[in-house]
């Protein structure tokens, strides 16, 4: 079974091979929305782009991007600086092992971030 290691919650947990990251995340209490997004997002549907995690490991063991993850990528919603390790989690598969930092901040100026 793949392990997903959420580095921000210091918490490493089991799923199924191709379960999707967000629903794995909310089943194990893993808050992915900040702020006011807690309530108001997409539930899921790749429109608010809130769900955005940093693969930080094992972006390999992962689903390809999405259309509409691509299509948010396109639009500049991860114009932050690590745009190939960013990903939506409800458009996400796991299908190894993960190391997954959520909730990253958005660069609005474009530098790296988080080393």
């Amino acid at each position: 079974m793949p392990k997903i290691k959420f580095v921000r919650e210091k918490r490493e947990v089991e799923c199924e091979a191709g379960e999707n990251l967000r629903k794995v995340a909310i089943r194990e209490d893993i808050e992915l929305y900040p702020g006011i997004h807690k309530v108001l997002n997409c539930r899921g549907l790749a429109q608010c782009a809130e769900c955005r995690v940093l693969i930080k490991k094992g972006m390999e063991n992962t689903s390809k991007p999405s259309l509409m993850e691509r299509a948010r990528t396109a639009m500049g919603f991860f114009n932050i600086g690590h745009e190939d390790e960013m990903r939506l989690s409800c458009q996400t598969k796991v299908n190894g092992d993960i190391e997954v930092e959520t909730q990253p901040e958005f660069n609005w100026v474009g530098t790296a971030f988080g080393g």
